[in-house]
């Protein structure tokens, strides 16, 4: 009877299991897989060793510092020169009983010390006299101011008085404001004396020759004679 082919292909399987099995157990496989195994694989695994330490030479000693040495100097002492030889006198012959004794004559006196004269005082400056100072004025005859008007209500009532307004006159003669500087008691006549001290014209006070802003009192006299008639 012949056997079929499937029967040696298991057959031949049965018999690698069964020889995989033995070499397992009797360690051949392990052997053979340790021969496989390449020998650069076991060589990673170890780590290498570690670099040899670095040894520092040892430093040269340092130089110590030189300290100079004082020097002692030795000055020589020069010798003192011999003094010089002073000069003898040479002794005096008395004098001759024929020889002419000399005489002294009188200084003349010092001559006497001026005294210095005082300098002549300097005259103080002569003192500068002020300006002169003119006031406005309001009666020129070239101003031709017209009289003040008599106001009808106080001509009724017999109202009269004097009445002195402060005007501010500019350079050119003209009035700048006007205010009662005195009043009548009546304010009917006050006002109508602003009215006309604020209408006139005016001569500009002058200072030192030169037209300059200034005030000026104006007086305005209000009367009435016995008929009614009005006398500024």
């Amino acid at each position: 009877m012949p056997v079929s082919r499937n029967a040696l292909i298991a057959g031949s399987v049965v018999l690698l299991h069964v020889g995989a099995l033995w070499a397992l157990q009797s360690g051949l496989l392990r052997r053979v897989v340790e021969t496989v195994v390449p020998v650069e694989i076991l060589a990673a695994d170890v780590p290498p060793p570690p670099p040899p330490a670095r040894v520092e030479p040892p430093r040269p000693p340092e130089p110590r510092p030189v300290v100079p040495q004082p020097r002692t100097i030795v000055r020589k002492s020069m010798p003192t020169p011999a003094p010089a030889p002073q000069p003898v006198a040479a002794p005096q012959a008395p004098p001759s009983p024929t020889a002419v004794t000399g005489t002294t004559e009188p200084q003349p006196a010092p001559p006497p010390v001026s005294t210095p004269v005082a300098a002549a005082p300097v005259a103080a400056p002569a003192p500068v006299a002020p300006a002169k100072v003119e006031l406005p004025v309001s009666d020129a005859d070239y101003l031709q101011n017209p009289a003040p008007e008599y106001p009808r209500m106080s001509r009724r009532l017999r109202e009269s008085g004097l009445v002195v307004v402060r005007v501010l006159i500019g350079t050119d003669g003209r009035p700048r404001t006007a205010q009662v500087a005195q009043s009548s008691g009546f304010p009917r006549l006050d006002e109508a004396s602003v009215e006309t001290a604020l209408a006139w014209r005016y001569v500009p006070g002058k200072r030192g020759g030169v037209p300059e802003e200034m005030w000026a009192s104006v007086p305005i006299r209000w009367r009435l004679d016995n008929d009614g008639e009005k006398k500024p």
